[in-house]
């Protein structure tokens, strides 16, 4: 008899195998078995919010074929991420499968290595109830909120519509900085530069900077033109010259914010493709040479903690790589934030000596991008620091040497006396400086080359982008690293944020819901009270909280704002702009609007009760029919299900249940469609052309 090892991935289950050997059995699960079913709110409200689990549509056949493994295995281990999620998915299988949950059967892998998993298998735990129950107090206090607001969401305002509890938040949070801009004025400010020459002709830009009254604000152009009659003819001397040196140190290690806030900034990615790359890096990759191996450590933490082990593989990797110097003084060791889970380490390379250059050629670009980004910044936050050296000059401007009436210019600059860290990673784009300092000494004299009066204005707040989103949610206390991904996705899909180039902005819709539940829900939507209930569940996550006290004191107060919000909105509907077409009513003349019912989206007219006309929303794809030429159509089946169609229907009877591509075949110049998985095919009779991946699998 073999031992069983029940895992969530097929791939993590091959790269486990891989370690343990022809005694062991390997299985994925594929994630969750059981959840709360969708069909209804699943819990049982009066009786301590017990949770109604059902197995997951179409895990019955794998369900059943663990239950034969686990009769004819030895022993039985739960090695599910080492997280909350990873040890709700270990105590849902122990049920389901009839173990016992007093045994130490739970085994954690931080890295899966084989020194990883030789770890894990050798302390071997019970399912930590604890966790188990802060994960369920998550899923029960977001089904409370998602199924008892969301009709009333939809009912006043469209139908369809979704509220969620750290969703929410992080919509007001975009709505919130849109109507900052808004409601920004500019203010017009000017700056003042000198571009001056030394004797030997190098010359720099200064910046005006005080008079003899203190510190200059030009606020318009009369007052930049003053100074420029004052400066006329005036003369220029170093009037002091401070050099001296500094030290940049690197930043820590990532954890799982800031490594999607800087796959973002640095590669593009959206924080759910950062966390596809990630998960395959950890849970492994069929490295030539070397086998499966499992790359990084768990990407889901909030701790900067290195393991000795690893900060003295990098160590050495360092010195003999780059030399000594470039490690520092004294070993770094990185504080976590007061509320950081510390069970598992920062994310870093499992193995510190694999360069990226080693594992590119077995990676998909995804993979080497993220990878090289986990392993430049984890083997740079060990590494000596980058030392400069600086020059501040103070630059007087006067005429005839007056000491009651003179300007002061100042500039700055820095040259790299030792490199440190940044040999293999630089600094971000907003801590750089502008330029070096040609060698000048006080009492020097200059020659003024021009004077520059540039005019600006204040500028409002920025739009979030998915980076800044993720700093302020986390260090709001809203939501955790694990769920930023699926927060941001959410958002976007459901309508209520749209992505503009790389910024995040409220759409219309969003609005409208954030402005209905600050008004009538402002609890839910607030980050504090949002931030208290995610601390709240950590301390059930420790055994400090009692989880079924902490719904109930939450959900007696949502039912009563939920109870007065129906009674004071009763006859309320909030009709928003973007839903009205310039379609008129074919029976009254007013501009029909657009309505969601059973079936999708259709035309309805305003006019409702006087006027009951609907008619379908024709969804124009601007795609030509392949038979006829006609207008390809948007159409939903009679179970919602999109397809499309050609508009001369029924004289032509075109249907496809795949969408338009927007492009034209290159061999017969008709209509090109997009089938899953990526393929583009021609359906023009007798054409035959398709393409895979951009690669054309045909002759044109």
């Amino acid at each position: 008899m073999s031992k069983l090892i029940i895992v969530e991935s097929p791939a993590k289950a091959n790269t486990i195998k891989k370690y343990l050997g022809k005694d062991f059995e390997v299985v994925a699960s594929k994630g969750h078995v059981r959840d709360l079913p969708a069909a209804k709110l699943s819990v049982d409200v009066k009786n301590n919010f017990a949770p109604k689990y059902a197995l997951i549509k179409g895990k019955e056949k794998l369900v059943k074929e663990l239950k034969d493994m686990v009769d004819s295995s030895e022993a039985v281990y739960l090695a599910a991420d080492p997280d909350r999620e990873g040890e709700a998915i270990s105590w849902h299988l122990a049920t389901v499968l009839g173990l016992d949950l007093n045994k130490k059967n739970r085994v954690t892998f931080n890295e899966i290595t084989k020194t990883g998993i030789a770890n894990g298998m050798a302390n071997p735990q019970k399912v930590n109830i604890d966790l188990v129950n802060a994960q369920q107090a998550r899923r029960i206090l977001d089904r409370l909120v998602g199924y008892r607001l969301s009709p009333f969401v939809s009912q006043k305002i469209r139908r369809g519509l979704s509220a969620g509890r750290v969703q929410s938040v992080a919509v007001r949070l975009i709505v919130d900085r849109e109507e900052e801009i808004n409601a920004f004025k500019p203010e017009e400010y000017w700056i003042l530069e000198a571009k001056l020459a030394t004797a030997q002709r190098r010359t720099f830009t200064a910046t005006l900077y005080s008079d003899e009254n203190g510190k200059i604000k030009i606020s318009d152009e009369a007052q930049a033109k003053k100074y420029l009659e004052r400066l006329d003819g005036a003369d220029y001397e170093v009037k002091s010259v401070k050099k001296g040196t500094r030290k940049k140190n690197p930043a820590p290690p990532f954890i799982t914010s800031t490594l999607q806030q800087e796959a973002s900034r640095k590669l593009g990615f959206q924080a759910e493709r950062t966390m596809r790359a990630a998960q395959e890096l950890y849970e492994g990759v069929n490295v030539k040479g070397t086998g499966m191996v499992g790359l990084i450590t768990y990407m889901r933490t909030d701790s900067l903690r290195i393991s000795e082990e690893a900060r003295a593989a990098a160590g050495d990797f360092i010195a003999k790589t780059y030399g000594k110097e470039y490690l520092p003084e004294k070993p770094v060791y990185y504080k976590s934030r007061a509320n950081a889970q510390d069970g598992h380490e920062a994310i870093r390379p499992s193995i510190p000596s694999l360069t990226p250059d080693d594992v590119k050629s077995s990676l998909t670009a995804d993979q080497y991008k993220l990878y090289n980004l986990i392993w430049k910044r984890f083997m740079a936050s060990l590494m000596a620091s980058c030392v400069q050296n600086t020059v501040k000059a103070e630059v007087l401007a006067s005429k005839n040497g007056s000491e009651k009436e003179f300007c002061i210019f100042t500039a700055a600059g820095y040259s790299i006396k030792f490199d440190g860290f940044t040999k293999i990673y630089d600094f971000p784009e907003e801590d750089a400086e502008k330029g070096v300092l040609p060698e000048i000494k006080a009492e020097e004299k200059l020659k003024l080359r021009e004077l520059i009066p540039n005019q600006h204005f204040t500028q409002p707040p920025a739009r979030f982008t998915e980076a800044s989103l993720i700093k302020e949610l986390e260090e709001n206390g809203v939501g955790r690293p694990s769920t930023y991904a699926t927060i941001l996705s959410t958002i976007i899909k459901r309508g209520y944020v749209q992505r503009k180039a790389k910024q995040l902005a409220p759409t219309e819709l969003g609005m409208a819901i954030t402005g209905l539940l600050k008004d009538k829900f402002p609890k839910i939507v607030n980050t504090k009270f949002t931030a208290q209930m995610e601390t709240n569940l950590d301390k059930v996550g420790c055994g400090e909280e009692d989880y079924v006290k902490m719904l109930d004191e939450f959900y007696s107060d949502f039912e009563k704002n939920l109870d007065k919000a129906k009674v004071e909105m009763k006859n309320v509907k909030i009709q928003l702009e973007e839903d009205t077409t310039d379609i008129p009513c074919d029976k009254c003349g007013r501009m029909m609007v657009i309505k969601t019912g059973r079936y999708g989206r259709f035309l309805a007219c305003p006019g409702y009760p006087e006027c009951k006309n609907a008619k379908p929303l024709i969804v124009n794809t601007g795609a030509k029919c392949p038979v006829c030429g006609g207008e390809i159509i948007e159409r939903k089946s009679k179970k919602g299900h999109t397809f499309y169609g050609c508009g001369n229907w029924p004289k032509c009877n075109f249907m496809s249940w795949d969408a338009p591509a927007g492009e034209d075949c290159p061999k017969c110049g008709k209509t090109l469609f997009k089938k899953k998985g990526g393929k583009t095919i021609c359906m023009a009779e007798g054409c035959g052309y398709e393409k895979s991946s951009g690669k054309k699998k045909s002759d044109e």
